[in-house]
């Protein structure tokens, strides 16, 4: 297993991402675009979600495949930003065909950041102008850290923010992970700068500082963030042709990595949730022996989009915590 050439996301061909943010309010919205209808999946661990269109996503609805997912700041007010993705699919002409009219086929989940020092006294509610900035903003490259979804997010100790990665099977196939991380739990190790991610880390990629020597096995965390408050939001994408069914195991396996990565993790207070994507463009080559390694790749993607996104963020006016970078000055 190997990053992409990006590790990105976006190294799965066919998918894009793009960002907006708004700086008075301190939030944004992320949006991962297909360039034709993918199918997808989602899986719910954490006990406080906020989610649009996700029931759509069983196995048993009549929906199998969707347009774009968006993932949010905003808490509920952030669920409009798929609305403006949606208008902006709707005005391209894609969205799931109904007689003459297209209905575009947008899921999203959002994370609360109203507590993050912005300006929240708005007039008009600014997700949806986000949601389709977002879409306009959609390519290959993009964004890690302050940005997207995670411009205004949190930890339980450090700045949160977006991140993603990516890795190429031996098979050929490709995996991607993108998160918002505004989590409950620590993304580093007790005081230190290590990640819980560390054993999973390809080639330095968020610092290289190796596993903590020792870690607070003993310890009892304590919520420093109140019920609504923590979400980590995440999308696990994959080239292999999957059903959607294969596609909810394959959302189900990545929780693994948000585990690693965070502690703790899928806790009452927060609303973890992850949505897989499948654009189809390789086929199985084992379709008994795949599938398994598909979930380790995804499961291990995600818990080092989740320290990039830590190990990226910036420091931004009236922040409540330190970011990494300011925090751990000089340790990469």
């Amino acid at each position: 297993m190997r990053p992409g050439p990006r590790n990105l996301i976006t190294d799965v061909a066919g998918l894009t991402v793009g960002n907006a943010e708004d700086a008075g309010i301190k939030t944004g919205a992320t949006v991962l675009l297909g360039e034709k209808p993918f199918t997808a999946a989602v899986h719910v661990m954490g006990g406080a979600p906020g989610t649009r269109e996700s029931d759509l996503l069983a196995p048993d609805k009549l929906v199998q495949e969707v347009d774009a997912l968006v993932l949010s700041g905003g808490s509920a007010f952030g669920l409009d930003a798929a609305s403006g993705v949606a208008d902006g699919l709707r005005a391209a002409g894609r969205g799931f065909a109904v007689g003459d009219q297209r209905v575009p086929i947008v899921p999203g989940a959002i994370l609360f950041d109203l507590l993050n020092g912005g300006d929240k006294d708005w007039a008009e509610n600014p997700y949806k102008r986000l949601g389709r900035e977002a879409l306009a903003a959609a390519g290959e490259a993009f964004g890690l850290g302050s940005a997207g979804a995670g411009y205004g997010a949190t930890t339980g100790t450090l700045k949160g923010g977006l991140g993603s990665a990516s890795a190429v099977l031996e098979n050929g196939i490709t995996v991607g992970a993108l998160v918002a991380v505004n989590a409950l739990g620590s993304v580093t190790v007790g005081d230190g700068p290590q990640f819980w991610a560390a054993p999973w880390e390809l080639d330095g990629e968020f610092g290289g500082l190796g596993v903590a020597t020792e870690t607070p096995a003993t310890a009892e965390p304590a919520p420093y963030k109140r019920m609504g408050e923590a979400t980590t939001i995440a999308i696990v994408a994959t080239d292999a042709a999957l059903s959607q069914a294969q596609a909810q195991r394959l959302a189900t396996a990545a929780h693994d990595g948000m585990a690693r990565a965070i502690v703790p993790s899928h806790t009452p207070f927060d609303g973890d949730l992850v949505f897989a994507a499948a654009t189809g463009a390789r086929a199985l080559p084992d379709p008994v022996a795949d599938p398994f390694g598909l979930g380790h790749a995804a499961a291990s993607c995600l818990a080092r989009a989740i320290a990039r996104a830590v190990h990226a963020a910036t420091p931004l006016a009236d922040d409540p915590q330190p970011a990494w970078a300011a925090r751990f000055a000089g340790t990469d």
